[in-house]
């Protein structure tokens, strides 16, 4: 049972990635966001995915491919969004 219920927790926990990136395309801006905090999170999770991939955990293995997945959408609509915030002259950083 309490594997059941971790396996359910490591799918449903990544998914607190979908407000953001619905906030990001909502207001069209990831100004605040860091982009070095995304990335950084970004290259940690990386650098876990290959223990994940190979490990015999379901949980641990689930978790990581979930997390890196919507993880990466959330890299890539602050990237987005922070260039055209740019390209339009918006944006002073």
């Amino acid at each position: 049972m309490a594997d059941r219920i971790a396996l359910i927790a490591a799918v449903v926990l990544p998914l607190w990635n979908i407000p953001l990136i619905v906030r990001i395309v909502k207001r069209k801006s990831s100004r605040d966001i860091s982009i070095f905090w995304a990335l950084g999170v970004w290259m940690c999770l990386l650098l876990m995915a290959p223990s994940a991939f190979n490990s015999e955990d379901l949980v641990w293995r689930v978790f990581n491919i979930v997390n890196l997945s919507l993880f990466t959408m959330v890299v890539i609509m602050v990237l987005i969004y922070r260039r055209e915030r740019k390209k339009d002259g918006f944006d002073e950083d």
